[in-house]
Order: C-alpha cells, then structure tokens, then sequence
C-alpha cells in the first residue's frame, strides 16, 4: 500500500482468527454481520484513515523534485552551461546553480543544491525511507498485539504528524533525513488497522468487500494527493498540506472502536460487551441481557480451556518443512515481493514519464479505480489463479511495451496506465488468495513471512531508478519480473469454492 503494501497487514487478522476457539462469525449473526453499524464505521471512520498512508508514503517524491539546472559561473555572469552539467566555463566544478522555476518554487533539490556531486541525496533518502518502513511494520505487529488496533493507530498516527509537520522546519538536508525516517517508519504500518478493523467486524461473506473498499480508498487518496501536489509547489508547503489536515484525525479516539474480536481474544469480554450492544443496537437486532450472560458464561469457560491447553507453536521452518507446502510458500513469497516491488515502483516511475509529472502521477492512481469495479464481480466467477496470471501477464507485457524506442511519450503513458491497471488487480487478487493457500495453524506466518520479504523491493527501487536515469531500465526489470510471477503462478492450486487447509498435513495435500 505503500500500501504499497495494503494487503501486508492481513496476516495479522489470521493470527487472531486462530486465537480464540470461540466462532465470533457465528456470533455476529446475532449482532449484525454487515449491517448499519459496519457500514458507518468503514465510511465514516475505517476508510478516510485509509488516506495518510499514501500521503507520506508518496510525497517525498516531490519534495525531492530535481528540476532543470545551469552552472551559474562566479567569473562569467554571461556564461550558461548545457542543462544539467556540472562544469563553469573554465571547466572547472561548479558552486553555483540556477535552476528552473517553471515547475516548483521550491524543492530540496534547489535549497540545498543536492545536484552533481550531491546528486544520489533524493535516491539515498527514499532508501531509507523505505528501510525505516520495514522495521516500523515490524515493530507495528507487537504494538496491536500487545496494545489493540486502536491505540496502535493513534501511536503511529502521532508520529506521523509529529515527523512529517517538523519536516517542514528543516534546516539542512540531514536533519530533512531524520525527520524523513520517522515519517517513513509509520508506512505503511499505518494502514494495518483501516485494512484490518472492517474485516474484523463483519462476517465472512462480506470480507472481499471490505478489502475492496479499502483499495479503492487508497486509490482515491492517490487522486486526492495528485491535487495537493499540484496546488503546492514549495517543498515546505507541501509537508505541511500532506502532515497538518491529519491531525483532526484524532478526533476519531472516541469514536474509533476497538476490535471486539482482538479483545474476546485477549480474555476482555467486558470490553468487548458495550462495543457488541452498540453494534446490535445500531444494527436493529435485539439482545436480552440473559444472552449476554449466557454468551460470557461460554465465553469463559472456552477461554479457561483453551489457556489449560497445551497448544502446538509454530515457526517460521514449518512453512518449509514438507515439499508441497515449501514450493507454496516460496511461490507466494515470491509473487508478494513481484506485486509489492512492480506496484511501489510504477508509483515513483510515474513522475518521471514525462514532463508533467502531476498528471502522471493522478493518472497513476485515478486508472486503478476501474480495475476494482471489474473485479468485484470477476474474482466469485473466475476464480483467484487465472485472474492473477492475466493480471499479470498485461502488466508485464505493457511495462515491456512502453520501453519500445520507436514510439513516442503518449505510448509510454498509454502502456505505463495499462500497467498500473494490471499491477493493482493482481495486488488485490494477492491479498484474497495467499491466505487461502496457507493452512490455518500457519497462515498469520505465512503471510507475514511473505508480505515483510515483499518489502525488501521498494527498498531497491529508488537505485535501480537511479542507475537507469535517462533509460527505461525500471519498466524493463518491472516487466520481466511480472511475467516471470505470471508463471510461477501456474505452480499454484485454484482456491475459489475449495475448503481452507487447516493443519500441515491439509495443507500438503492441497495441491
């Protein structure tokens, strides 16, 4: 999601399904399973805390804008060197830059003259970026397990807009770094709970709707972002624009609930009680108290046995331990890095596609709003496998097709769309069908092992952009990997109206 890494956050909803014995879905037909309650809190409350993700992941891009520069020369004030050299008119290193306005009144680029010599600082600062993400989502996991999904939220959301406002005062490009850091450690492990909480509140027939919804919350935020890019073209504006309007966002801790799943989990029935009357309340369904007496009464005396059993644990090598299960988790962990890595990077290509990268970049997220219209009702008919596999194949086949050197920039633009078109269906079929391919005493791992290795790629992404400065060089790797995790998808059983494995040996023989 990040976010770019959206879908990362679901193995932490398959941890807390295997947590309690109890059938909470089979509760919340009593309570309501999709009804007026659910529906209020993913349009009010769930999906517009889908929206600081994307801004902080994305707007560094453009804050880091390297705009075209001249060689201003001390000696000769009549001197103009080509765009983009680094030598005066003696030959000599340049000091000084002019630079083109035309586009930005300000960047990091121009205020600190991160050209030349400096050059690689933009590329060195989205590495870190995305590395101080990969320990934040890591870090992020013990925070809602230990503490819940609502004060994870609200903890990652005050570093957010504590970093990302003081961004805005930076002096120099190292202390711009730091604050950078602690913005980037917050994505995309912020959007673990908005990607998370709606699943946790309704039955499972509804569960493809609200990752649905989700994705397509994101991909507005993209939209919304391309605005506030376009209506603030200085690089300290923009930190602002992107950081301050989030802070209203904590008006939401008294309407924000805590997962009533997480809390029956951790032996908080009492907790759980008011959140579960509110939701029968609101959604027209009458519970006596007598039913929740009798439900508490159950409730703890499952809870009480399953603390008195001795449960199996499970690590990271049972993934690895049979042959069928091992070639699964490796073809998943793969395709997950091909889906995180190709998204995130047609996401910072974007910018680059030609001279107006506002409108790139809207495009980039306005052409993946369709997809999930298509979606929606192609992923019951057809299944998760082909879907993937075609997903895929366009994708890659368009990211090749762009970098034919015969065709012109509206090609390019034309065949970048398709791509993104592609790479955001597959990432949503991804998110539904990995966790139906792991067995249930292992599914949290798995998709978790999967997602955090997903995230080495966007690590890489900003050097290889880098390298290929000037060339096509990210669309062709981004090509060649989407079809390479097109066919290794073949590897992989269809899962569409099959029963989920539940132990390692179902999942072995689930083939």
């Amino acid at each position: 999601m990040s976010i770019f890494i959206r879908a990362s956050a679901i193995h932490l909803f398959g941890h807390f399904l295997n947590c309690l014995k109890m059938d909470f879905d089979k509760m919340l037909i009593d309570f309501g399973e999709y009804g007026s309650y659910q529906k209020q809190l993913i349009w009010l409350v769930v999906l517009p805390c889908v929206l600081p993700c994307g801004f902080h992941a994305y707007n560094q891009l453009f804050m880091a804008s390297i705009p075209e520069h001249w060689c201003k020369d001390e000696y000769n004030f009549n001197y103009t060197s080509k765009i983009n050299q680094c030598l005066d008119s003696r030959n000599n290193t340049c000091k000084f830059w002019d630079y083109d306005h035309s586009r930005y009144l300000s960047t990091i680029v121009t205020e600190w003259d991160l050209v030349c010599s400096k050059q690689f600082y933009p590329t060195f600062a989205l590495t870190i970026f995305g590395v101080s993400g990969l320990f934040g989502m890591l870090l992020f996991g013990f925070i809602q397990d230990g503490l819940g999904r609502r004060p994870a939220f609200f903890i990652y959301l005050f570093i957010e807009c504590i970093f990302g406002i003081a961004t805005a005062f930076a002096k120099d490009f190292w202390t711009w770094l730091i604050f950078r850091i602690g913005v980037g450690f917050t994505v995309p492990a912020i959007l673990a709970t908005p990607n998370v909480l709606p699943i946790e509140f309704v039955g499972p027939a509804h569960r493809t709707t609200c990752i649905l919804l989700t994705n397509i919350a994101h991909s507005i935020g993209m939209v919304l972002l391309s605005l506030v890019l376009y209506a603030f073209r200085d690089w300290r504006q923009l930190a602002l624009a992107t950081s301050l309007p989030f802070t209203v966002y904590f008006l939401y801790w008294w309407s924000f609930p805590e997962s009533p799943r997480w809390l029956l989990a951790c032996g908080k029935f009492e907790k759980a009680k008011p959140i579960l009357l509110k939701m029968a309340k609101v959604n027209g369904k009458d519970i006596s108290l007598d039913y929740m007496d009798q439900l508490k009464i159950k409730y703890e005396k499952e809870f009480k046995n399953q603390k008195s059993k001795t449960i199996k644990k499970y690590n990271v090598f049972h993934l690895f331990k049979t042959p069928n299960l091992r070639l699964k988790t490796i073809s998943i962990t793969f395709i997950w890095f091909v889906n995180t890595t190709v998204y995130v990077g047609l996401s910072y290509y974007a910018p680059a596609l030609s001279s107006d990268e506002h409108l790139n970049f809207f495009l980039a997220g306005a052409v993946e709003l369709p997809t999930y219209i298509v979606l929606w009702p192609a992923m019951e008919k057809f299944g998760r496998k082909s879907l993937l596999l075609i997903s895929m194949l366009i994708g890659g086949c368009a990211c090749l097709a762009a970098t034919f050197p015969i065709l012109d920039d509206q090609w390019t633009l034309i065949m970048f769309c398709i791509g993104k078109m592609g790479i955001s269906s597959s990432y949503v079929i991804l998110s539904l069908f990995a966790p139906e391919l792991y067995p249930t005493v292992v599914r949290g791992l798995g998709i978790s092992v999967s997602s955090v290795a997903g995230m080495i790629g966007p690590v890489g992404l900003p050097v290889i952009n880098y390298v290929g400065m000037g060339s096509q060089l990210s669309l062709i790797v981004m090509g060649a990997l989407q079809i390479i995790g097109a066919l290794v998808t073949l590897i992989l059983p269809e899962t569409k109206n099959c029963h989920l494995p539940q132990t390692l040996d179902d999942g072995e023989k689930y083939k």
